[in-house]
């Protein structure tokens, strides 16, 4: 998958990711990972900006096969912005396909 095209999606996956339940980065990362390859470190970097964001807060849990996992949940702030990334996503999306059937009717 391009880069770039990932890049401007990653943000919207992983507030999605967490729309319904809390998760923890490894969590996140493994989910994502099953539908487009991203490293751990750049989800960290993204899910860095979002607590400097107020998009997310984060919570320690004691785990029992090491140390406490930090989960990752969205604020009310985040699930605004979600909800804003969303339409404004499926919005481009639709304008991308138009063009790409316009073009290649035209040929």
């Amino acid at each position: 998958m391009n880069p770039q095209l990932k890049k401007g999606a990653l943000e919207l996956c992983v507030l999605s990711q967490l729309i319904h339940s809390d998760k923890y980065g490894y969590e996140l990362t493994e989910t994502i990972s099953e539908v487009m390859t991203i490293a751990t470190g750049t989800l960290y970097l993204v899910l860095k900006r979002l607590k400097d964001e107020e998009y997310v807060d984060t919570y320690l849990v004691e785990s029992m096969e090491g140390p406490a996992r930090k989960y990752y949940r969205l604020t009310d702030k985040g699930r605004i912005y979600q909800s804003e990334l969303k339409a404004e996503w499926e919005s481009f999306t639709e304008h991308v396909a138009y063009l790409i059937r316009k073009g290649e009717t035209n040929e």
